[in-house]
């Protein structure tokens, strides 16, 4: 897809928007995640809900923080779809968390570092041009993508 999410009023670039989610993403490293952080940004540009991982500490495989984002976000506005919604996170999200954007229903995904390893939006496959899927959204990507993928990078390394 070669449409781009609009960005909301009231942020100067995609850039300022990764800021917060790269503060969550430190938040969750600082705790022993995986640091990956998202936000959910209303069509106003208020941010709904942010979050980083927590599947080590909660023992949920599916707390990443793309699913925690999106569960906040459609608690807060009382609606399971996030329709002119757009979700930014550090990190291209996987098989699972495309499927949350879809049923979502999203209006846009922006990432900053691919994952050569688990990518469903580019890196492992083209997620989002699925003929099965109901639902599509446009993509972003390489938003401060080397300070994301060095964070990630880092802790990895840390790890070994």
């Amino acid at each position: 897809m070669d449409q781009h999410p609009t960005l909301p009023p009231g942020w100067k670039s995609w850039e300022q928007v990764m800021e917060p989610a790269l503060k969550q993403a430190r938040m969750g490293q600082e705790k022993g995640e995986v640091p990956i952080g998202a936000i959910v940004l209303a069509k106003n540009g208020e941010i709904l809900a942010q979050a980083y991982n927590t599947p080590i500490s909660q023992n949920d495989p599916t707390a990443h923080a793309e699913i925690l984002a999106l569960r906040k976000a459609a608690e807060k506005i009382n609606n399971y779809r996030l329709v002119d919604c757009v979700l930014a996170v550090t990190v291209e999200p996987c098989l699972m968390c495309l499927g949350a954007l879809v049923h979502a229903r999203v209006s846009g995904l922006v990432f900053g570092a691919k994952d050569p390893k688990a990518g469903a939006i580019v890196s492992r496959m083209r997620g989002t041009e699925l003929e099965f899927l109901n639902h599509r959204f446009p993509v972003l990507e390489g938003v401060l993508a080397e300070e994301c993928g060095d964070l990630l990078s880092r802790f990895f390394q840390a790890r070994r």
